[in-house]
């Protein structure tokens, strides 16, 4: 997928899906779960996020304490050394890299602190969550950035 045009494809489905979530009865909740599941077990089967990385090129990932420490000791730094070096904190008051695209992103989509990154990281897209329908908005963003939750998202509105 072109990821030019990804946002705006998303933007033209916004508010289909936003209606998609807002019609789903309380007592189809695990099914959607069962089948959001699926569809991401199914989509990554087929998508390999090192030819993307637009998630690491775009989105600023909330940095927690536990994740400025395990930073910290991957690189060898203290977690003063690390907050100074590679984050700020935003409007929110959360740490945040200082710029985007993430600092651990190589060239060839690769993270260098892969097994020690952020939570936020390790999570994305967050398709696979349990209790689904509590994060459903923030999956309708996230199909913006990211081209396989676009595609499960579609996928979903047509299986469900």
């Amino acid at each position: 997928m072109d990821l030019t045009s990804l946002p705006e494809k998303a933007k033209r489905v916004e508010k289909e899906s936003k209606a998609f979530f807002k019609a789903i009865k309380k007592g189809r909740l695990r099914e959607l779960d069962d089948t959001i599941h699926w569809l991401h077990e199914e989509e990554f089967r087929v998508t390999d996020c090192l030819e993307c990385a637009n998630c690491c090129r775009t989105l600023g990932p909330r940095i927690t304490d536990k994740d400025i420490e395990r930073i910290g000791s991957n690189l060898r730094m203290k977690p003063a050394e690390v907050i100074t070096t590679y984050l700020r904190i935003d409007e929110d008051g959360d740490y945040v890299f200082k710029e985007m695209p993430c600092p651990f992103l190589a060239a060839d989509n690769y993270c260098f602190i892969y097994e020690d990154r952020p939570k936020a990281c390790r999570e994305y897209p967050h398709t696979d969550r349990k209790k689904f329908h509590q994060i459903h908005a923030l999956t309708v963003r996230n199909a913006a950035t990211c081209p396989a939750v676009f595609n499960i998202l579609e996928r979903l509105k047509r299986e469900f």
